[in-house]
Parts: structure tokens; sequence; C-alpha cells
């Protein structure tokens, strides 16, 4: 099991197989889906064949979303991290892309923005990319709060499947410029 970070609380890790109970109660809430066009999954077939993309995703691109744990209790909390993205999306394509999703206990606490901070600190000091995009359903008030807090700039508006997005980015000088030093 390969850990990419830790905090104080958290463990940010490889999401593996064992994290399929966890997923499913994740992926299958229609309160975390709600911005997300609540397309819940059903069955545990399909957050099986979802982990199995994010795995092939660290084979292909060296990157993936991470699972994020409770280092106290080592609960499955959500997911975080960078994407590479090949698909066309909002007129771009083959870039990395800033996401998290966290069960409804854990909304709130702040984990989303430190999950996001440090998945900007390892795209910029690990991987060394030069910039990262992130898209969050203009009605989702609540994530482009944090998109905007960790530095992300907001660029446009666009839809994607039908739900209206804003569209953020962030560069390394950016990035650079707002870190602590």
């Amino acid at each position: 099991m390969k850990i990419f970070a830790e905090t104080e609380r958290l463990i940010l890790r490889e999401i593996l197989e064992t994290d399929l109970d966890g997923m499913f109660e994740l992926d299958s809430d229609p309160e975390v889906h709600q911005y997300l066009g609540n397309q819940t999954v059903s069955d545990k077939n399909q957050t099986a064949k979802v982990i199995n993309y994010i795995r092939q995703q660290y084979i292909d691109n060296g990157i993936g979303r991470w699972a994020v744990i409770d280092k106290r209790t080592n609960a499955f909390m959500g997911w975080t991290g960078l994407k590479f993205v090949t698909e066309l999306t909002n007129g771009r394509q083959n870039y990395f892309d800033l996401g998290y999703r966290l069960k409804r206990v854990y909304w709130g606490q702040g984990i989303a923005t430190e999950t996001a901070l440090i998945s900007l600190d390892y795209a910029f000091n690990k991987l060394k990319i030069d910039e990262v995009y992130a898209a969050a359903n203009c009605e989702n008030l609540a994530s482009n709060k944090i998109l905007q807090k960790v530095g992300m700039r907001f660029m446009e508006t666009f839809y994607y499947e039908d739900i209206l997005c804003n569209w953020y980015k962030i560069d390394r000088n950016i990035y650079e410029r707002k870190s602590p030093k």
C-alpha cells in the first residue's frame, strides 16, 4: 500500500480493493451526489469497477484519486487528490484535475480543504507539473469556497453533462506566491 501524504489527523493513500464498503457508502449517498447529477451507485459491482478504474490510473498516469483515512480510527472518509484527465472537458484535454468527495459525517471539518492543499503541494512539488484545474457545480457553494480558499482562480462557467459548473485553475507561479515559505 502506497501512502502519498500524512497530516496530524489524516493518511492519504492509494485506493484499495478493501475500500469497497467505504466507497459504496460514499457513492450510494444521494446527498453526496446532490451536485454531481445524483448519479449514485446501486450495487457494489459498480463501486468495484470505479476502484479498478482508479487503480488503473495509477498504472497508466502515475497518479489517481487517494483514499482519505482517519488516523485515529482508520476509517475510510472519502477520496481526494489529482486525476489526469484525457477526455475533452470544457475545451481542455490531458490536464490534472483536483477533486475530493467525503462521506457526509466528515463535512464541515476542513478535511476537503486540508486534502486539497496537500494535493496541490504534491502536484507542484513532487510531480513538478505547471498547472492544475478543477470544476464545481455552480450551486455547490461549499466546494466553490474550498477551491477559492486553496488558491484556485475562477476562469469561467461551462456545462458538464447539463450541469452548469465553475472552472478553476492554479498554476505553479500563483501557487508558489500563495504558499507559506
